[in-house]
């Protein structure tokens, strides 16, 4: 999905402001349907932030959300994990905030907070009542100006312990919970930035040195790599004041040079062999796909939809419904700043074997690549994508609410009201495109095949095969 949250997050979530988009968006006039919109007011601090308001009265809430264009696909080599280390650290305290008040303030409000890091950003939010509006500003410019001096080698090491054992309990720990990692790994070379999951390394985490993560803050986490949204029941010409009140003190540099490298395409098929602790094999299919607005991607959605999305879908209801012999089946397009990937996966029922399911997968691929879908399928694919980004508006703030839907925009569009562009994108569609990417794309001579088998005498995960 390139509306709201990102694929990748949820198997594991934007493009660079000054990167244009791949391909040209569409008209806004070729949209067929009337489309949300979202009235904003944007602004840019001496220091570089960029700021983006939005006013809506329809209930007592208010949505804050910083953006920080940094994330996995800025690390290096030998350096992995810092984004989301730094996730962490940000939440322990700033020179004005010890430990815990953040908590504790947004808890007395009635509200909500988090943050996430995915392999293009990181993000904070809190959706709180609108009476609650400065102090939430207030936490967001002290983490963003006042967390560097307070970093010290004990809060490093605590939180290199909790990301290690967050990494152990939610993927080494997990069934089948390191095989987005071997995805990762064979299908982009060793330099690649998505070459890595955002989490990191227990070898790299390790070797950090307080120097490092120093050094990784003070480049990316300043106001001039930062979008602030503030969604929801605001007073416009107040806000912008308590913005400029909190944030405009924080100096600000040259906005830092993001690395934009191109994948290496795949020049064959990879197949990989993981054995893990799991009663049941599983296969996974990945392949290289176009990166977020490029041609091809919004195809692509459209085909994870038709394949997978409810029981009349055709892998579902061939492989679960019908025949039986799968016990869950999904795919979907995961589209980044950098590039995309398109990834199925099936677990078989008992007994069967995962080259039948294999087998039967890559005929439906190439039925659907010669034959363009039904109109009523491509109708139905259409209509859930955008009914999920028009559901995903009500909140004003969390994770895929308004502000954190024109933040997002702006960060990978460079326009914080391209919504009727994405969507303009899916509606303009054909059947045609969606066979074309199909047959482009999801080539058995162009991606990864991994196969998780249980292990013997429950023994520890291990992978066989090519890895780069």
């Amino acid at each position: 999905m390139t509306i709201g949250p990102s694929l990748a997050a949820a198997l594991a979530t934007l493009a660079v402001a000054q990167a244009a988009p791949a391909a040209s968006p569409p008209p806004a006039a070729a949209a067929a349907a009337e489309t949300p919109k979202l009235p904003y007011e944007l602004f840019r601090l001496p220091n570089g932030l960029t700021v983006i308001l939005h006013e809506d009265h329809g209930a007592p809430l208010v949505g804050v959300h910083v953006q920080y264009d940094v994330g996995s696909k800025d690390e290096r080599p030998g350096r992995t994990g810092f984004a989301h280390l730094f996730e962490h650290l940000m939440f322990q305290g700033t020179e004005h905030l010890p430990k815990g008040l953040e908590d504790r303030l947004v808890d007395a409000a009635g509200g909500d907070a988090n943050g996430s890091t995915s392999q293009d950003t990181t993000v904070y939010w809190e959706q709180v009542p609108s009476n609650a509006l400065e102090q939430m500003l207030f936490i967001g410019s002290d983490r963003m100006g006042f967390l560097l001096p307070t970093l010290d080698q004990a809060k490093l090491d605590n939180q290199r312990d909790v990301v290690r054992n967050e990494r152990r309990q939610s993927y080494e720990m997990q069934p089948y919970g390191l095989a987005f990692d071997r995805i990762l790994s064979n299908l982009w070379t060793n330099d690649f930035p998505y070459h890595w999951m955002t989490i990191g390394s227990h070898e790299d985490l390790e070797a950090a040195t307080l120097e490092d993560v120093r050094h990784f803050f003070e480049r990316w986490y300043g106001p001039e790599n930062a979008v602030l949204s503030v969604a929801g029941d605001i007073d416009p010409a107040r806000t912008r004041a308590l913005v400029e009140k909190w944030f405009a003190g924080i100096p600000g540099k040259a906005r830092p040079v993001h690395q934009l490298p191109s994948p290496q395409p795949l020049a064959q098929e990879k197949r990989v062999t993981m054995q893990d602790r799991v009663q049941l094999p599983r296969l996974y299919l990945a392949w290289q796909t176009p990166k977020v607005f490029a041609p091809g991607d919004a195809a692509l959605d459209l085909l994870g939809q038709i394949l997978t999305d409810g029981k009349s879908a055709r892998l579902v209801k061939r492989l679960v419904m019908d025949e039986q012999i799968a016990q869950s089946v999904s795919a979907g397009q995961s589209s980044e700043a950098l590039a995309g990937m398109f990834l199925v996966v099936a677990t078989p029922k008992p007994g069967v074997p995962v080259a039948r399911l294999e087998k039967e997968i890559d005929e439906e691929l190439a039925r659907i690549a010669r034959v363009p879908p039904s109109a009523e399928e491509l109708e139905r694919a259409k209509n859930k994508i955008e009914a999920a980004a028009v559901f995903g508006l009500e909140p004003v703030g969390g994770f895929g609410g308004r502000a954190a839907t024109l933040a997002n925009y702006f960060v990978r569009a460079g326009d914080p009201g391209y919504l009727e562009q994405d969507l303009a994108r899916y509606r303009l569609a054909t059947a045609a495109d969606v066979s074309m990417a199909a047959r482009t794309f999801l080539r058995k001579d162009a991606r990864v095949v991994l196969t998780v088998v249980p292990a013997a005498g429950g023994s520890a995960p291990a992978a066989q095969g090519s890895a780069r």
